[in-house]
């Protein structure tokens, strides 16, 4: 009787609980930095950036985009193993940015030549981006490609891109990214 009620009980408990998928968080970062910057430099462009742990703990992410030499794009990105429960959950990031629009980009399988992408706008104060992952599209160098949005269940990369075409200079600081 007791094995019967702890399974009907562990059941319920698994059912009804969702544990929080976490990506980033200040509090743990300086176990988990991880993070690689990527500018247009690999295809000749001229912007720079540099992606690091700030003092408080937030991964911040700044430089100058170029569009000199047909440039005109800076990233950052992680990776990351996480495995999710459905495509119609949300992950949220907490940021200041400098309203600018960046992107943030997912892969599903660390070898795949594109990304899933969506677009925000940062206001230049501390808030919550929300976006839903079914409705991240695939793109490749800028150009979005016929296949479906994301319907996978597994992230094994997460980053950031800013490329609006223009020279300018940025600053994205995040103190957290996490899926509840």
């Amino acid at each position: 009787m007791k094995t019967s009620l702890s399974n009907t009980l562990s059941a319920l408990f698994k059912t009804s609980y969702k544990e929080k998928i976490s990506f980033f968080d200040n509090k743990e970062s300086r176990k988990t930095y991880g993070w690689t910057g990527i500018n247009d430099n690999v295809m000749g462009g001229k912007s720079s950036s540099s992606s690091l742990i700030n003092k408080n703990g937030n991964f911040e992410f700044k430089g100058i985009v170029s569009t000199n030499n047909n440039g005109g794009f800076s990233s950052s990105r992680k990776t990351v193993s996480k495995k999710l429960e459905t495509t119609s959950e949300i992950i949220k990031i907490n940021l200041k940015g400098d309203g600018k629009t960046y992107q943030f980009r997912i892969k599903n399988k660390l070898e795949n030549y594109y990304s899933y992408v969506q677009s925000f706008s940062t206001s230049g104060e501390w808030e919550t981006i929300e976006l839903t992952l079914d409705q991240f599209h695939p793109t490749y160098r800028g150009k979005k490609m016929s296949l479906s949005n994301f319907k996978h269940q597994s992230i094994e990369q997460i980053g950031f891109l800013i490329g609006n075409k223009i020279n300018e200079e940025f600053r994205l600081i995040v103190s957290k990214i996490w899926i509840d």
